[in-house]
């Protein structure tokens, strides 16, 4: 059983099952952010998908208006000058052969993964140490691309990865609890817009089902559909 804190359990027998408007709703989360620590506050939504289609999977990248309040560690799969440049971004490791090896060998200290189209046939053979974690770069989400210093560049700024999971939803990391209200709404209704234009055209009825927020320690408050 997960062990839930005194704090959480009084939050959450405070919390309603209604949905708030999203000013109201992350003034709420910000109220009950007591913990020494700056918590990160992530938006789940859940879609009127099917999972089990793989038409239906809803999966990308997005640069939120205010960041997310994080550096994120950003290697990249390349050769010669786009190493240099992938470098030159931010990234804290460059590399082909070596590093496929040094990942396969089980280094894992970093957030994301960029690689150059060229070289997607050695890092394929990654798929099952990075796919389970989510890092393994994808042309869908912009991580295989041949703008390699653009990319590292993004996502070392933050730029946000996604994916629906088998019950059809999808999270985001959308801002720290520090963040000021109003550029924490921007961050949340930026990414529910993005969900709501990339719907897949196969998907049948109500295609935005809930929408919740939560920090890292506290329970979820669902926010009206924006």
């Amino acid at each position: 059983m997960q062990f839930r804190s005194k704090r959480y359990k009084k939050d959450a027998a405070r919390a309603t099952d209604q949905p708030l408007p999203l000013a109201e709703a992350i003034g709420r989360i910000k109220g009950w952010a007591s913990t020494k620590f700056n918590q990160t506050v992530e938006c789940v939504v859940w879609l009127g998908i099917d999972p089990r289609q793989a038409d239906q999977m809803v999966r990308g990248a997005i640069s939120l208006p205010n960041g997310v309040g994080k550096t994120m560690r950003v290697i990249a799969f390349c050769e010669d000058e786009d190493a240099e440049r992938a470098r030159a971004a931010g990234a804290v490791q460059v590399g082909a052969d070596d590093l496929v090896k040094k990942v396969q060998d089980g280094w894992m200290e970093f957030d994301v993964a960029i690689a150059h189209p060229r070289l997607m046939g050695k890092v394929g053979k990654l798929g099952r140490v990075l796919g389970p974690q989510g890092k393994m770069p994808s042309p869908k989400s912009g991580t295989v691309t041949p703008n390699i210093a653009e990319a590292v560049k993004e996502y070392a700024a933050g730029k946000v990865e996604f994916r629906s999971d088998s019950g059809g939803n999808v999270h985001a990391m959308v801002g720290k609890i520090d963040f000021d209200p109003d550029k924490l709404a921007e961050n949340v209704t930026a990414f529910v817009e993005h969900i709501k234009r990339i719907r897949p055209t196969s998907a049948k009825g109500t295609y935005l089902k809930k929408v919740c927020l939560s920090a890292t320690m506290s329970p979820s408050v669902q926010v009206e559909i924006i």
